[in-house]
């Protein structure tokens, strides 16, 4: 009677017992990153228990982020409140974006936070460049007055758009 290599034993053992979260197929990789950070986000979202955090959102507000600050120029920029906060609106506001990114940034194991981190902080540096400080901050009651992409002056959602 023939013999069975060892090898082939083991890869007909492999297929009997893989994990269970290994048939859902591989997702798209997050533009940018590499493919490890992107299983990693991947894997945050999918296992994550918070209602705003669902698959795609980290990758949704890496895009809002980066429309937001991607016209040609150094113009000004005024981010706007939106008044939505449902799961679908609620990126359309850049802050709101940014807060996601930075709940990524909290759950994520380190070395995908560190290549993360990275990205996010290049964009928040031109974010930096091309919002203007609000002065009034102090004076009124903010959500959030700790975080500082919220200390900066909002406009109007018209005026951006160019419908005065």
């Amino acid at each position: 009677m023939p013999r069975n290599r060892p090898g082939a034993l083991r890869g007909t053992q492999r297929l009997r017992h893989r994990p269970r979260g290994w048939q859902t197929p591989v997702p798209d990789r997050i533009h940018g990153l590499s493919a490890r950070t992107s299983l990693a986000i991947h894997r945050y979202e999918a296992l994550s228990a918070d209602y705003y955090v669902f698959p795609g959102v980290t990758d949704a507000a890496l895009r809002r982020y980066r429309a937001f600050l991607s016209p040609p120029g150094r113009g000004i920029r005024y981010p706007y409140l939106d008044d939505c906060d449902c799961r679908g609106c609620f990126l359309r506001d850049v802050r709101h974006a940014r807060d996601m990114l930075g709940t990524a940034l909290r759950n994520l194991p380190p070395r995908a936070r560190a290549e993360l981190g990275r990205l996010v902080d290049a964009l928040d540096a031109d974010y930096l460049a091309r919002t203007l400080p609000d002065p009034f901050v102090l004076d009124r009651r903010e959500w959030r007055p700790h975080v500082w992409w919220y200390r900066r002056l909002e406009g109007c959602r018209y005026a951006q758009s160019g419908r005065v």
